[in-house]
């Protein structure tokens, strides 16, 4: 079966950490009466629903403890996975790495499969106007997308990944009386076109072909009438040819120089055995 073999790529990690670096670096500030700057706040991110940083506030409402959660904060959670087949791609189309670690071989993965990942993110503040510095630090970016080039598997060129941004909602929560304001919470949902790829494969590097060709098709014992041997061609200096007498070895030529495919006719193969 195709799943007897153990790989595991750190796909989904992965675009977690890229999620979450994308906001780990917003930064409010709060002016005084004057319109100067009197405090600057790099806003904290974590990963984790807002259920588990709100039962820490209404543990403390005035958030007076020294070791209670503070405001402003961030946190975002990998809400759901769906298969998309609108960016379904050939089966065995293969992605080749672009270092190998022997000269026979080449090393690929077959195409990735497509997911749509969404994320949540949760902004959390005690003041409104908090809340919306935030925000207008995010939502300009996606129309309606920020697209991240991200490498996913070494040896193997990057690949651009979607952030897509679905919606924006807000809520006051409450706890106790209508009166009592808790917190503000705003919560923006977001959708990641993924790929994931499955386990790393390896095929041998053809560099000669040896053709024999027949003038009969019906099952006889026969001689070939005439055979191809075709070869990549590469000169001394590193320049494509297709004139064998120019050429320099064909194992000496790798699968990535910029050669040209050599081929050589003979009129009596058998002879040549």
């Amino acid at each position: 079966m195709a799943f007897v073999n153990h790989f595991y790529n750190s796909s989904t990690r992965k675009y977690v950490a890229l999620f979450g670096t994308l906001f780990n670096k917003i930064r409010i500030t709060r002016n005084g009466n004057n319109d100067a700057e009197v405090q600057s706040i790099i806003v904290p991110i974590a990963y984790g629903p807002f259920q588990k940083f709100l039962a820490k506030i209404t543990q403390d409402p005035n958030l007076s403890n020294p070791s209670s959660i503070t405001l402003p904060r961030m946190s975002f959670e990998m809400t759901n996975m769906a298969y998309d087949g609108t960016r379904k791609i050939a089966s065995k189309q293969r992605m080749f790495k672009t270092n190998t670690e022997t000269e026979d071989k080449r090393y690929y993965t077959w195409s990735g499969a497509p997911y749509n990942v969404d994320f949540s993110l949760y902004i959390m503040t005690k003041y409104s106007e908090d809340a919306t510095k935030i925000v207008e630090q995010i939502i300009p970016f996606f129309k309606p997308e920020w697209t991240s080039t991200v490498k996913l598997i070494d040896d193997m060129d990057p690949i651009d990944i979607p952030l897509i941004l679905n919606g924006v909602t807000n809520e006051e929560l409450y706890e106790g009386a209508f009166t009592e304001r808790r917190s503000v919470l705003w919560t923006l949902n977001f959708t990641m076109k993924c790929w994931y790829f499955g386990p790393e494969k390896d095929n041998k590097i053809i560099k000669f072909i040896d053709t024999d060709v027949y003038d009969t098709t019906n099952g006889a014992t026969v001689n070939p009438v005439r055979g191809i041997n075709t070869f990549p061609g590469l000169t001394a200096n590193g320049a494509p040819t297709t004139d064998a007498d120019e050429a320099i070895p064909y194992l000496d030529v790798e699968y990535d120089d910029d050669w040209a495919p050599i081929g050589v006719v003979t009129e009596d193969p058998e002879a040549e055995v």
